[in-house]
Order: C-alpha cells, then structure tokens, then sequence
C-alpha cells in the first residue's frame, strides 16, 4: 500500500483510492523538499546530526523495500487518523497542506538460536523483545477467570501490544502458562509523547568539573567509567512523535532503554479493561485487580540476563551481571556505587534510594568520626573522675552504684555538650547538601520538570475509576476526574481519626507494659526469695526479680508490638486507599507518613519513657508517688537514667539492625530455595527458560522500597534524637549502612524479580520526616544533656556550690544526697514482719540518704527542695533554651549559606532550555518554509512520487491513555 501526497491535500492510495487527509499520524509527520537528500541534510543541520545518524529515510516508488503496493512490513510508519484525548486536529496537521510520511529504519534483531539463551529476552523470531511476562494458571472449571484474560488480552492487542503465549506443556511444573509482552515502536512512540519521556537531541557541550588536586587519593575507591557512566551525556527533551526527526535516534529499538519499555507497559497494563465495550461495569481495568482476583498470579518485567554470567552475544545487554559484579558483592564494600546504571536499569525511583543511602552513609562517617573522639575523651579521663571514687568510697556506702558510675563517666561527659551541638550542625549540613546531591540527579536523570508530568499525566487507575464526578481543569481546559471538598474532609478526618486512635492504642500497651513491670516485681521478689533457683551454681545468683520482671516484660512488649505492626500495616493502606489519592506519588506519601507516624510511636517510646520520665516522678522516701493510686513509680538504676537509656539504644540499635540484615538477606533466599529445591536433570536446566527464572524468584512488592527507607529512617532518628546519651551511635550506624547497601543490592539483584521502573525525583515525604526528626533532635538532646545527665548540676556545683571555690569536684556526691530520718518511714513502707534488714535497725542507723535536693528532718521547710534545687532547675532551662537557639541559629545560617541547586546545575538547566527553544524554532521555521513552497506549487515530479509504506495501526483505546 503506497501513499502519495495529492495537491488537494489528500493521501492517495495508489493512483486511484484515497484515504482522506493525513492531518493525525500516529508518529510523525513529514515534509516535501525538493529532493529527498536535501530534505535529509536540511533537518540534519537543524539537529546537528550527521546523515547516517538520522532515523528518518524518504524514499521514493522505486527505493520500496519489496516492491509490491501492499507492502506492510515492520520498517513502515503507522499512521491513524483517530487522535488522542483532548487534542485536536490542529495539533496534527495543518488545514489544506498535504503530508508525506517518511519512512523509519526497520526494526533490528538477532537469531541466535532457542533454547536457554540469550534469546530468551525476545519472542520466539528472536527480534521482538520480551517487554513484559503474565504468568497464569488455567482453571478449566473458573470460566470467569477464563473470559476476563480473553477479553484483557483482546484490549491489550486493540492497544497494539503483541502478544505470544508458552504454554504449560513447556513449563517446569506443567500447570503455567506465560504470556509474553512485546510492545512495538508504534505504542513506545505514542506512550512516550503521552508520558513526556525524555530523548536526547543533542550531545553536553558543557565541559565536565575538574577533578579535585587530591582526586587521585580517591581512586582505589572508584569504578571504571563504563560502570559509572553507561552512556554519554545528552541534552534532552520530552519526546514528540510529530517531530521525531529532530532527536537523536540512532536505532529505535535502544532509543528506549528496557527500563522505559516496561514503564510504558506497565502504564497500559494498569489501564487497560477487561470488560466487553457494552459492558455497564466501567470499574473492570488494570492489571492490579486481575492479580488480586487471581486471574493472573504474576506480572513482571524479564531480567536482561543471569546475575552470575554475562551474556554470550555482545550485542544484548549485560546490566544485571554488570551490577553483581561491581556492586552487589560484599568485596566492594569500600566501591562507590553505580547510580547512573541502577538507575538505568530499576529506573529513577530505586535508583534516587541507594543515591540517598549511599550519601547518608558517606556523611556518618565524619559524624562516626567526632562521636569516637568524644567516647575516647570519656575513657581518657577514666581516672580523673571525681564523683566516681566517691561513689565508691566505702565511707559513703554507696558500694552498689559504683559500677554503674563509672560507665556512665565515658557517655555522661564534657563532651557530650560539644557532641551534641556538634550533631545538630552536623543534621542540616546532611540535609543540606542531600538537597544539592538531589538537585544533581534531577538534572542528570530529566527529572526537573517531572512533578508537573506527575500530577497532570500520571494519575492513579483508582482515582480515575472511583471519583466519578468530573470538572474542567484551568490548565489543561480537559475534563478530568474530581473528588468533592465534602468527600475530601469526611475521608480526612476517618483517615487521621485512625491513625490517633492506633497510636493512643501503642501508647495504652506501652503504659500497660509499665504497669506489669511495676506490679509483678513485689511478686516475684517474694516467689524467688525462697525459689530453689537461687541455689545454682553460677547463674543462681543471676536469676533476680528485676531480671524475670525485665525479660517477662519484654516478651509481652515485642509480641504486642509485633501483633500491632501486623494489624497497622493493612489498615493503613486500607484508609489510604479510602483516601482515594490523585497521583501515585500522593499516595506514597499518604501511606509513608501514616506508617512513620506509628513507627516512631512503636519504637521510640521506649527511648523517650526512659530519658524523660521514668525516675522523674519518684517522690521521697516515706511520700512516694504512685501509679493508678496502688503501683509506685519506676526508679532509675543506681547508676542514674543516662546509663540505663544508653543500655536502651544499644540493644534497640543493634539488635534492629543485625536482625534486619539477617531477616532481608535470608528470607528472601530461603525463600527461593524452597521454591527451587526439586533437582533438575541437564535437560531441564537447558529449558529451564528466563521468564521461569524470573517467575521463581520473589515478588518485589509495591511497599519494598517503603520499608527500607523506614529502616533508614528509624536509625537516623535514633542516632539524633537519643545521641547525647551514647556518641558511638553513629560508628554502629556507619559500620550497619555499609553492609546494609550491599545486602540490599544482593537480594535486588539476585533474589528478587525486576521491579517496574519508576519514576521519583526525590525522596518524597522522607525529606520531610527526615527535617522534622532533625528539629526535634536539637529539643531531644537539649533535655537530654540537662534533665537526664548530670552535666548541669556538676557544672552549678562546681562554679556556685564548691565549698573551697577549687576548680575540682570534690565533695559533689555527698552535697547531692540528702538526708531521710527512718523513724518517719510510714508503717506501709516498712519491711514485712519477720523480716529486719540491718539499714532498719533504729539503733544501729538512723537516717539514710537519698538523691535530691531536699531540706533534712527537723528544719523549718522539712524535705520541701532547697535553693540549690531552684538554682539547678534554672541552669537546666537557660541551657536548653541557649543551645537551641545557638543550633538553630547555626542551622538557619548554613541552610541560607548553602543553595540548593548549585550554580553549575542551574546553568546547565538554563542551557539546555535556551538550545530546546532554539532548536525547534529552527525545526519549526525550516518546516513552514517547505509547506509554503509547497502550498505554493514548487513541488517537482520527483516529490509527488516520494512514497512511503503505512502497516495497520491498531485501535488505541482512550481508556488506556
């Protein structure tokens, strides 16, 4: 079928049929030149390509590929006179011009045999590629199951998709079938105008940044520049089918790397129906609902090869053995990571993940670094510790404590004051240049203007189902689903109604867990004081009260703990759901601050009971408090709280953190070898094809990557907001993140399918969480340093209350204890009849002493607190309110003093603007002056019988666009 440009402007089918004017191609549209290689050379020096570079090839009756007038071979343009929703003719063609189609470049492949090669990425031909995999099982008595893939994938080719089935006869357990994807150039060009994908139209005239002086000190750390950077560097610009001569497009079939073939597939994958054009049910589409209904069990993108081996032809791409190799083994540890080919091969979402992981890491180090220096301080001045050998001064009998004291001295120093100013400085610093780093990959990934994309193209398949109330959009001047004021508050207050309720219920189980505590201690120092348990050798004096009160309270704890993660998760995607968010990209960070918000509840509740309540609501001997009128207060240990919430975070962290890794590194492998654990024979390993490969390896769920940021998250919260008490914090954290990046690039790369690529151009709401945590750090650690630690009531008895005004400690322990006469104990608070601890014997001792600052028995204020107490409390205020507003002040200076998108980043963004506007007014001027030459009547015989072949164009359905 051979198409010729009429002078009314019509296109001919041969000499005698016509098709009517060409004014809404599906590619692209051309132009008439004189001559077919001027017209080349032309758009060639508008786009600065060289001639053989270019996609585009007029050709005239005789240069037909085979000669024949029916002619539908796959190097032919598609043209289609239907047109996209919400564009308009004028968009496509111009009144009264006629248009000739170019042709574009065939389609490019190999044949290199079947079997479990390499060729298992393409169709049986061994040229179409395998974009996407649906596994199902077929159940011959489930008939609906049956009718709703009949018609999916009826719609899925009216779409354009090609599809080729294997049946089970060829699987492994002889039950599943797969449906294998292609998508040809036709539907990636249609998609990719419809997603604003960007293509590159011209190479980076920008040089490169120099390399540091000491830039060579770093490269044992580096990796080959093919690892680092895939492919060169581009100017670039969303992609237009109507201009596709104007990009840099080599060879159509690489122009879109696999990672964008399988967005773009996935995109209509989601959109497409299964229900019959009659059908009244609008709500049947996508491919999430036919996986939950079991229609199809899995859907997934092809790895490009095996992890372990590279592929054997060199033409086929070898990006997963690439990123094993240098990235995913622990060897490289000390390597820098490939973000520019993760992100190429995951896509931006999971690349901008380990770009942020790796930069967190990097930056604890020097945090890691500080935090050593000031626990080695502590162990330096081990000796020098005053308050500490009074503590075990047989004289003052504070024997018990003596221990305790002396660990508390290497985290309750003067270094604690600098290191936690040091970290407030050290949280905007992080946060501050990650926002440049971002800025960076934004650019470097086409990622600037992507938010725009988002909320104007990328709307959910929910969104579009559910919210049946349409309105005009101002921007767009479109029709566009819409979700009432009304329904917005109601479904707001449902949705932060739940989640207050979940975290008042964390909060009811943490107060009862206390409750326990309190109440089962008496009980069991009154079972265990006559248990045959105490009589053990070794361990016999181990087994205590507090330690069945500690590990019984534990247990109930993790497994209310567990019992409620497991609950929360499936109710906060259910009201975020309920919520019905716009773009996926609402909806990620709906559910991520429900999640935090209950996460940060669950584990940092403990911390913050320890360090801000727990032994400040005590009382005084003979007039303690009590909880619920009959349980007395929690005390700190007798090495005071400090010590006790360091205790805290070091079993928190490194527990959470060793068990993660355990947890991600081997469920997912035991995982996959219980699915594979039946033995193959050599012949099934050679049949054992790539898309079973992938179907047997896990799922990587939509909340995968939710999960890690959490981890990330939660760590990040506990090395700023608890520091003070424990400045190795950091050090633990460096030494988990290095392992953390390898162990999540292991399992990614080798456990789990390929994920969908998408697309991100931040960390989203993490940001956000990640700022707040960093304020609340400064509060945190303020209250830490002053009501947890003892740092301030050393420092007001060193300079106001040290009796022989000498700059030395001596004497602080006694001025700290006062003095309880045990003749006033109330009759409730004495030991049990029958039992006479020598402290209660009123002949022997008479008072005891205890920490505070009260006035003795038998003064006129008689335990009301003294001066020193009031003078204390005020230092402790003035020190929280001076170091929050040194730090915040600090904070405010170096985010102003730090932009967020470096100079050189925003000239390259203003650069590649100004060449995009250059480029297609050039594009656009050459173009009207050859239809004005051809309105005019300039064309030769040459250019009437330049033709070109027009295959059959399927049906491309609105609802999938």
């Amino acid at each position: 079928m051979k198409v010729f440009a009429g002078p009314d402007g019509a296109a001919k089918l041969g000499p005698h049929r016509s098709v009517g004017k060409m004014t809404s191609p599906l590619l692209i549209v051309g132009y008439a030149c004189e001559k077919a290689d001027s017209c080349i050379d032309r758009m060639n020096r508008i786009t600065g390509k060289m001639k053989d570079e270019t996609l585009i090839e007029m050709q005239s009756t005789s240069e037909s590929p085979s000669g024949e007038d029916t002619d539908l071979s796959l190097n032919s343009v598609a043209i289609r006179g239907s047109r996209l929703p919400g564009h308009s003719e004028s968009e496509h063609g111009r009144d009264g011009v006629p248009e000739t189609v170019p042709l574009v470049s065939g389609l490019t492949g190999s044949n290199n045999g079947g079997g479990s090669n390499d060729q298992d990425v393409f169709f049986r031909d061994g040229k179409r590629r395998i974009d996407f995999v649906l596994a199902y099982v077929d159940d011959k008595n489930d008939e609906k199951k049956q009718e709703r893939r009949k018609e999916y994938e009826t719609n899925l080719m009216k779409v354009g998709l090609e599809l080729e089935t294997e049946d089970k006869s060829e699987s492994e357990d002889q039950k599943t079938y797969f449906l294998k994807i292609h998508a040809p150039w036709e539907v990636l060009a249609t998609y990719a105008d419809v997603l604003k994908i960007k293509v590159p139209f011209k190479l980076n005239d920008i040089p490169p940044p120099r390399d540091t002086p000491v830039g060579w000190l770093f490269t044992p750390f580096r990796l080959p520049e093919h690892v680092m950077n895939p492919k060169p560097d581009y100017f670039t610009s969303s992609f237009d089918k109507e201009k596709i001569d104007f990009f840099l497009i080599n060879d159509k079939e690489t122009i879109f790397p696999p990672s964008t073939r399988n967005r773009i597939v996935y995109y209509i994958l989601s959109r497409c129906p299964y229900y019959k054009e009659d059908h009244t049910d609008k709500d049947k589409k996508g491919i999430k609902r036919l996986l939950n209904n079991g229609t199809y069990h899995s859907a997934f993108p092809l790895h490009d090869s095996r992890y372990w081996m590279e592929s054997r032809n060199a033409k086929f791409e070898s990006e997963r053995y690439s990123l094993y190799k240098n990235w995913a083994r622990f060897i490289c540890f000390y390597k820098e990571q490939p973000v520019n080919l993760i992100r190429q091969y995951y896509g931006e979402k999971i690349g901008i993940y380990f770009a942020w992981l790796g930069f967190y890491t990097e930056m604890l180090f020097f945090a890691a670094v500080v935090g050593l220096l000031c626990f080695i301080s502590g162990v330096v001045t081990y000796d020098d510790n005053v308050w500490s050998k009074e503590i075990c001064d047989p004289e003052i009998g504070l024997n018990s404590t003596c221990t305790a004291s002396w660990q508390s001295h290497m985290f309750d120093n003067v270094g604690t004051v600098f290191f936690a100013i040091f970290m407030g400085i050290w949280v905007t610093l992080f946060l501050e240049f990650w926002k440049r780093r971002q800025a960076r990959l934004e650019y470097e990934w086409d990622l600037v203007d992507f938010e725009e994309e988002q909320q104007q193209l990328q709307l959910r398949p929910e969104y579009e189902t559910k919210c049946t109330g349409r309105r005009l959009n101002r921007v767009t001047q479109e029709m566009e689903p819409y979700l009432s004021v009304t329904s917005k508050c109601a479904r707001f207050c449902l949705s932060g109604a739940t989640v207050i309720f979940w975290m008042a219920l964390i909060c009811a189980c943490i107060t009862g867990v206390i409750a326990y505590r309190l109440a089962v201690y008496a009980a069991f120092a009154s079972i265990m004081k006559d248990s045959p348990t105490s009589k053990l050798q070794l361990v016999g004096s181990l087994i205590t009260p507090q330690l069945a009160t500690s590990v019984t309270a534990s247990c109930i704890n993790f497994v209310i703990i567990m019992i409620l993660n497991f609950m929360y998760e499936r109710v906060a995607i259910w009201i975020t759901d309920m919520e019905i968010p716009k773009t996926h990209l609402e909806y990620e960070n709906n559910l991520t601050m429900k999640m935090f918000l209950f996460q940060f509840v669950n584990y940092y509740s403990s911390c913050f009971y320890v360090a801000f309540f727990k032994g400040k609501f005590v009382g005084r001997p003979g007039d303690y408090n009590y909880m619920f009128g009959k349980l007395r207060n929690e005390e700190c240990d007798p090495g005071g709280c400090l010590i006790e919430l360091t205790t805290q975070l070091v079993i928190v962290m490194v527990g959470k953190q060793v068990w993660g890794n355990i947890q991600e590194a081997l469920v997912p492998w035991l995982c996959n070898w219980w699915g594979s654990r039946k033995p193959r024979s050599p012949s099934d390993r050679s049949s054992y094809s790539r898309w079973e490969q992938d179907h047997d390896l896990q799922d990587f769920s939509q909340l995968g990557l939710f999960y890690e940021y959490l981890e990330m998250v939660i760590q990040f919260g506990f090395i700023t907001l608890f520091v003070a008490s424990f400045p190795l914090a950091p050090l633990l954290a460096l030494c988990n993140n290095i392992l953390e990046v390898r162990v999540d690039a292991w399992k990614l790369t080798t456990q789990f399918r390929r994920p969908v690529a998408a697309k991100a151009r931040s960390i989203g709401a993490w940001l956000e969480i990640l700022n707040g945590v960093a304020v609340l750090s400064v509060i945190t650690n303020a209250f830490i340093v002053s009501f947890t630690s003892d740092m301030i009531p050393r420092l007001v008895y060193l300079y106001v209350y040290q009796p022989d005004k000498f700059s030395n400690m001596q004497g602080y322990i006694n001025n700290s204890l006062s003095v309880f006469d045990i003749s006033q104990l109330p009759l409730k608070h004495q030991p049990e009849a029958g039992e006479n601890p020598t402290w209660f014997n009123s002949s022997v001792i008479t008072t005891c002493r205890y920490r505070d600052y009260r006035y003795p028995s038998g003064h006129e204020k008689e335990y009301s607190h003294t001066m020193q107490f009031w003078h204390i409390l005020a230092a402790k205020l003035a020190f929280i309110i001076i170091m929050e507003h040194v730090v915040f002040g600090v904070k405010v200076f170096v985010a102003w003093l730090i932009p967020d998108v470096p100079s050189e980043v925003k000239a390259r963004i203003k650069r590649e603007r100004y060449l995009v506007q250059e480029y297609l007014h050039n594009y656009e001027v050459e173009k009207l002056k050859v239809q004005l030459r051809q309105a005019n009547g300039y064309q030769t015989a040459e250019q009437t019988n330049l033709t070109c072949t027009i295959p059959e164009t399927p049906e491309v359905l609105p609802g999938c666009l």
